[in-house]
């Protein structure tokens, strides 16, 4: 039997990277977090996100992805972006 995925999590939920985009929470919950790190800067040898714009997206896939998107905001980290994610699914 396969075993199933395991994936990072923040709060109990999926936190997903690839490149840029992040995705957080269950793709079988009526909604998830898509981040996008738009700009970064170098401390410390780091790349640290100073830009990040939020979307709550419905996971409904017969919703064209216009609709999908029901909230959008840009903050200044991905912490408040995080703290943002999880006010928006409701995670404590």
């Amino acid at each position: 039997m396969a075993e199933k995925a395991k994936f990072f999590t923040y709060k109990g939920l999926p936190l997903v990277r690839m490149g840029k985009q992040l995705y957080f929470g269950n793709m079988y919950d009526q909604y998830v977090i898509w981040m996008e790190i738009l700009e970064t800067k170098q401390e410390g040898g780091i790349d640290v996100a100073t830009k990040v714009r939020i979307r709550k997206m419905a996971t409904d896939a017969s919703l064209p992805p216009t609709e999908a998107i029901v909230k959008t905001k840009e903050v200044g980290s991905l912490f408040s972006a995080l703290d943002y994610a999880c006010a928006w699914l409701k995670v404590s």
